[in-house]
């Protein structure tokens, strides 16, 4: 699934406003929990993985505090029934990007995440961050 810049940036607008309601896992909000139930099954997979990276990523590595994921930055992510693998993802902390490698599979109903797995990668240059769509 390729998303031109346009529709990447109207993608990140939506998965920025239910991120914000993001709580700790095996926790979530009961307004990140209502948005969820709203998005059609594909969606709520992407954003329940997105938001449980970025909580995982934010307690579990001292220094980071990440507020955003983009999982096709570099590439694609391949997306099968129940999970998510995204090997060009980026995650943004403090103001920086860096390159994220992440795999998540879910429930069914993609509300509970039922393994996670992720590795982050280098910082991107500034340089960089406009050809990928990246904002500060």
């Amino acid at each position: 699934m390729m998303l031109s810049p346009p529709m990447k940036r109207r993608f990140c607008l939506a998965a920025s406003a239910l991120l914000a309601f993001a709580a700790p896992a095996n926790a979530l909000d009961s307004r990140l929990k209502a948005g969820l139930l709203k998005l059609d099954p594909q969606t709520r997979l992407e954003q329940r993985c997105d938001a449980e990276v970025l909580d995982r990523i934010t307690r579990e590595n001292h220094g980071f505090d990440a507020d955003r994921v983009v999982a096709y930055t570099f590439s694609a992510p391949q997306i099968a029934r129940d999970s998510i693998r995204s090997s060009g993802a980026a995650f943004r902390s403090k103001g920086e990007w860096y390159r994220l490698k992440f795999r998540c599979e879910t429930a069914p109903d993609h509300m509970d995440v039922l393994k996670l797995r992720y590795r982050i990668g280098e910082r991107i240059p500034r340089d960089d961050w406009s050809k990928h769509d990246l904002y500060p």
